[in-house]
């Protein structure tokens, strides 16, 4: 029998109660709900050092753990916070830490919380950078506009489609997987990076 599909979970917020985490779990508990092994990697927990150009040194434990999981992972969800129109710093900085090694044929999802009205901007730059790794994003995602009133007190969101929307970032970044992992040769990559 194979192994169950495997998704981490990057989260691009170090606040204490961060929106962008919030709309993690929520995806991350989806992904697992369709029958995958999730698993959240927290940088408030595992802090990771400033990507300086010397970051594959194998100098920090943390970022070692990082690439470790993400190498051995089908799948990688990433919530961000939407800054000045792009990514967070912290969700740039992490995937910096990683390269061509761990990201190529890894699925990815994206979600992104904003302080006012939804935008794609955050989650478009991440399509860019996850292309660039060789990384397949799902087609669907999610934006979550004035996030600061989109949550309630358990942590699910208020309007129940955008709820669905998110849950819907876990299970597809499943199913691409599972389609993935029976079609190896779609990953393979022979030319230079």
């Amino acid at each position: 029998m194979a192994p169950p599909i495997k998704i981490i979970g990057l989260c691009g917020s170090l606040r204490p109660g961060s929106y962008a985490a919030k709309a993690l779990k929520i995806a991350l508990e989806s992904a697992r709900q369709a029958g995958a092994e999730v698993e959240y990697f927290d940088q408030v927990e595992n802090p990771l050092p400033f990507c300086d150009g010397h970051h594959l040194d194998e100098n920090d434990a943390n970022a070692v753990e990082l690439r470790a999981l993400i190498k051995a992972a089908d799948g990688v969800i990433l919530a961000t916070p939407e800054y000045h129109g792009s990514c967070s710093g912290v969700m740039k900085n992490t995937l910096d830490l990683l390269s061509f090694n761990e990201m190529e044929g890894k699925v990815c999802g994206l979600v992104s919380v904003l302080g006012g009205q939804g935008s794609s901007n955050a989650l478009n730059h991440l399509r860019i950078i996850c292309r660039w790794v060789h990384a397949w994003v799902v087609p669907h995602q999610a934006a979550i506009g004035a996030s600061y009133q989109a949550f309630a007190e358990d942590g699910s969101l208020k309007d129940e489609k955008l709820q669905q929307r998110v849950e819907r970032v876990g299970v597809d970044v499943v199913k691409y997987a599972h389609m993935l992992r029976a079609n190896p040769e779609l990953v393979e990559f022979d030319g230079d990076e």
